[in-house]
């Protein structure tokens, strides 16, 4: 598998990274909007933030899916039987957030939504006309007024040794959304998987911007855009002591927009939540 690294900037950037999501569901982008200086700002608050006992005041709602996730009920991986090392918190604009937080939390959400809405475009723009003809209506329209791109603020936390013989940082697992937008972690892990179903390094420099198709745009473009499977695995020697900070934006279309003939974009949402153990 070839992931192609992009320059945002070059006169063909849109042709070079929707070839890459076609051809393997994912793409790197350097020299992107997003301030490298803000995601590091972000990266040593919130680790300070999953370091106290304040995220307990922040518990999750079931209904509403904001707020903080311990490491007790993290998802289970579709497939996976054991969960996920992880804890992490759900930011939406409307949601909880923790008030010494929030000024640079909103300030990426909004950085992070406009670059995943241009993205989106040029998925659009480089759809072919027959795949294209399927879409209920056009991609960059399924976004608009939406209230579910998420911001999730993840911290894999330290390895302790006795861990469950299997578990993983995170399971092999596709996304669930439309495009996710991931700024290269504080430590390396993240693996995607190749058509031959080997486990390949995602570059991970500072300042790289990885992008994946999720689940719902595979469903929509009839599998032009593949969701590929990827996985954060658990490190070795002194990265183990190490906590690995993680950023993803999830864009989210708008519960009633018609992915398929078999699901809106609610009831695929629905489903894969319940199928995570983290809804009723």
């Amino acid at each position: 598998m070839n992931v192609r690294v992009v320059d945002y900037r070059a006169a063909d950037a849109a042709a070079q990274f929707t070839r890459s999501l076609h051809e393997t569901g994912f793409g790197v982008l350097v020299n992107h909007p997003i301030p490298q200086q803000l995601v590091e700002s972000i990266y040593r608050d919130w680790l300070a933030f999953f370091d106290s006992e304040q995220k307990h005041d922040y518990a999750f709602s079931v209904e509403k899916q904001d707020g903080y996730f311990s490491t007790a009920i993290s998802e289970t991986a579709k497939g996976a039987t054991q969960k996920d090392i992880k804890e992490y918190f759900h930011v939406y604009p409307w949601g909880r957030i923790p008030a010494q937080l929030k000024a640079d939390a909103m300030q990426y959400y909004d950085t992070a939504n406009a670059l995943a809405a241009e993205l989106l475009g040029w998925v659009e723009q480089y759809t072919p006309a027959d795949i294209a003809a399927n879409y209920s209506e056009p991609l960059s329209g399924m976004i608009q007024g939406s209230n579910k791109t998420l911001l999730r603020v993840l911290r894999y936390p330290p390895l302790s040794g006795q861990e469950p013989a299997g578990s993983l940082r995170a399971a092999a697992h596709g996304d669930i959304n439309l495009l996710t937008i991931l700024p290269a972690a504080n430590e390396p892990g993240l693996q995607v998987q190749d058509m031959d179903g080997n486990w390949i390094d995602v570059p991970c420099d500072f300042g790289m911007l990885i992008i994946n198709i999720g689940d719902m745009l595979q469903e929509a473009s009839q599998g032009y855009y593949p969701s590929t499977q990827h996985r954060v695995v658990n490190p070795t020697g002194d990265g183990a002591s190490k906590s690995r900070v993680s950023l993803p934006l999830f864009l989210h279309p708008r519960d009633e927009v018609v992915l398929s003939a078999r699901y809106s974009a609610g009831a695929y949402l629905d489903e894969r939540l319940r199928e995570l153990g983290v809804k009723s």
